[in-house]
């Protein structure tokens, strides 16, 4: 059970990394030399996508995917051999930096290892080939849980990487393998590594009632709590999707933010973003660069984990192919300083130990982190409106935290922020929400 998930969980701030295209060499010397940087942010978990050798047979691209794995156990030799990860580890954890690496356990590739001496762990077709239950990842086959071997292989190896020096791990579609796998995964790494951090890869509801149509396994997000401490948001991400491209569906949004906090689990933590190597940067698909800002500001202030991919701090607007070399385009880094303000804000006492509560979702979202004498008031521009706006704070000027401009309440009111705002107050405002 993930009961004792840690409360701080949701103050984590997480960055993903695909080694193939961080430097110019794709190596994990790359990113180790990269390391401090990241810190400075106020990053506090490195997420590597997958660093396992990739499949060649049925590859994609002229590479191949890092989600189609040839040995769950080995290393790319395109980043490095695992001493040099296992050097990356120690390096970053005297940074104060966890590392996390991903786990992708429904499938492997056509050219397995694990196909060549256990054919019998996978999914067969009705001519006794492997196959995939999902046609359109053709890269890849499928494993099979009703072969007890398997877990214990599995089990096994995350405990390898865990004595390696990998503090947490990103469980790629974890929804579509056995909780039961999960909860016994999770006990038995525990047991030679306390405290290590479970990420889950939570799908879209589309996809859960796909899969039990066909019946395939399929865990909701409350399920997949037992064993996670936290998951991805794609439970509701279509109708954020929707709120990006028209306004108007904001309050859908903020209403679908609300039940999410009431239908999980009461330890039940989700992670925020804006993008990941899966979407579209938040540059490309908001309709200015102040909506993206505005929408980057707010998830960061969200309740939850927070999720920056590699590259978002140089205003990138294209996802990185998976399957070819396709290098971050680093520049200036123009958006680091405001990331960092916003990392940093994740670590503030009232973040840490107050009560999220969305107040607005009119145009400007707005909300507030209440503690015991003092909040944090956020308002965030993402529908890009110029006007004037309700505030539930006292008159008086304030400071803004992500640019340390005056912002002046009067009368209830404030000025609409070109972005977002993030305002400290003293002692308690009505906070009944929306």
């Amino acid at each position: 059970m993930a009961q004792d998930t840690p409360l701080s969980y949701r103050n984590l701030v997480i960055y993903e990394i695909y080694v193939r295209n961080h430097g110019k060499d794709g190596t994990f010397a790359n990113v180790t030399a990269d390391l401090p940087r990241i810190r400075a942010m106020g990053v506090d978990v490195i997420w590597f996508m997958p660093i396992h050798p990739i499949g060649q047979l049925n590859k994609k691209g002229g590479l191949g995917c890092p989600y189609s794995i040839q040995d769950y156990r080995g290393v790319n030799p395109e980043y490095g051999n695992k001493k040099e990860f296992e050097l990356l580890c120690q390096y970053a954890h005297a940074l104060g930096l966890k590392v996390m690496i991903d786990v992708v356990y429904n499938h492997t590739s056509h050219d397995a290892l694990l196909l060549a001496e256990h054919p019998e762990w996978y999914h067969q077709g009705a001519d006794g080939q492997p196959v995939t239950t999902v046609p359109e990842w053709s890269d890849v086959i499928d494993l099979d849980y009703r072969n007890e071997a398997l877990w214990d292989y599995q089990i096994a190896t995350l405990q390898l990487w865990a004595k390696a020096g990998v503090d947490g791990f990103r469980c790629d579609v974890a929804s579509i393998v056995p909780l039961e796998f999960w909860r016994r995964a999770r006990a038995a790494v525990a047991a030679v590594k306390p405290g290590v951090i479970w990420l889950a890869e939570s799908v879209h509801t589309s996809f859960v009632i796909d899969r039990r149509r066909h019946g395939l396994i399929a865990h909701s997000d409350g399920e997949i709590h037992e064993a996670f401490d936290l998951s991805y948001d794609y439970d509701i991400w279509p109708v954020w999707e929707k709120a990006i491209e028209d306004s108007a569906r904001l309050p859908l949004y903020a209403g679908a933010l609300w039940f999410q906090s009431g239908i999980y689990p009461a330890h039940t933590i989700k992670m925020r973003c804006v993008e990941n190597h899966d979407q579209p940067r938040i540059m490309k698909r908001a309709p200015s660069r102040a909506q993206a800002l505005a929408w980057t500001a707010f998830q960061a202030f969200n309740e939850g984990a927070f999720l920056i991919y590699a590259g978002q701090e140089s205003e990138n607007t294209h996802t990185p192919d998976l399957f070819d070399v396709d290098k971050v385009k680093w520049g200036s880094y123009s958006l680091q300083p405001f990331l960092t303000r916003l990392c940093h804000l994740k670590k503030d006492e009232v973040q840490v130990n107050g009560q999220f509560t969305l107040l607005q979702a009119q145009s400007v979202l707005s909300a507030t982190w209440q503690a015991e004498n003092e909040g944090l008031f956020g308002a965030f521009n993402v529908a890009g409106v110029v006007d004037v706006m309700p505030t539930p704070l006292p008159d008086g000027t304030y400071t803004n935290f992500l640019d340390d401009r005056p912002v002046v309440v009067r009368d209830g009111e404030m000025a609409t922020p070109e972005t977002a705002v993030i305002l400290r107050y003293q002692g308690t405002i009505d906070t009944d929400g929306l």
